[in-house]
């Protein structure tokens, strides 16, 4: 089949998973976005990350509560927050993590946009290798606090049968391949749909001034 007359194909739940909207101050500066506001949702982190694992629904989960205990009454403002992880960029995850929560939040490294005129600065936002506890730091750069985040995402395990599928899968069996895929995102459905709002899977903690 021609490539190009394929069509995407996402899983049903990815538009079931919660959304994350947010105003953005350079989206309305530039009029790319009637007041600012974007609405993003996990197919969006998807199409970021090029796939969709539980990791990526964790860091999606994760931005998404960190945003709600900053902005509880309003949108939260893309581009007013600073995010510092615990670990450097390139350990582990982090980096996955990272490009995830960038999305809804707009924090950017050093090679981030420089800004118009010192307004809708993004670079310099996000940080590594940071003293803070959980995975990491959101902090509202207007003063309106901060929260540490963190996942447990092994609380909501895999199938057991996955790692035989997995081994099929790698040795090019096309059932075994189906049913590693099936199996795999369905964590990755229970995490996001099931698990959303369970603060024993999400954790924020509110960082205490001084």
């Amino acid at each position: 089949m021609d490539t190009l007359a394929q069509t995407e194909n996402l899983p049903s739940f990815y538009a079931q998973a919660p959304r994350i909207r947010v105003r953005d101050p350079l989206a309305a500066f530039l009029g790319a976005a009637s007041g600012g506001v974007l609405d993003y949702g996990y197919d969006d982190a998807v199409r970021l990350a090029g796939h969709s694992c539980p990791t990526v629904a964790g860091a999606w989960l994760m931005a998404r509560a960190a945003l709600k205990a900053l902005y509880p009454d309003a949108l939260p403002e893309r581009g007013g927050v600073t995010v510092e992880f615990a670990d450097a960029a390139d350990h582990g995850v982090t980096g996955v993590i990272a490009r995830v929560v960038s999305l809804p939040t707009g924090v950017a490294g050093e090679e981030g946009f420089k800004g118009i005129g010192g307004r809708f600065t993004r670079c310099g936002l996000l940080r590594f290798s940071a003293p803070v506890r959980g995975e990491f730091r959101v902090t509202r750069s207007d003063g309106g606090g901060a929260v540490d985040v963190s996942s447990q995402i092994g609380l909501v395990p895999g199938d057991p049968n996955m790692r035989a599928a997995m081994i099929g899968a790698f040795d090019g069996d096309p059932d075994s391949l189906a049913a590693f895929g099936a199996m795999w995102q369905d964590r990755v459905r229970r995490l996001l749909l099931e698990h959303a709002d369970d603060p024993e899977v999400i954790v924020v903690r509110p960082v205490r001034a001084g």
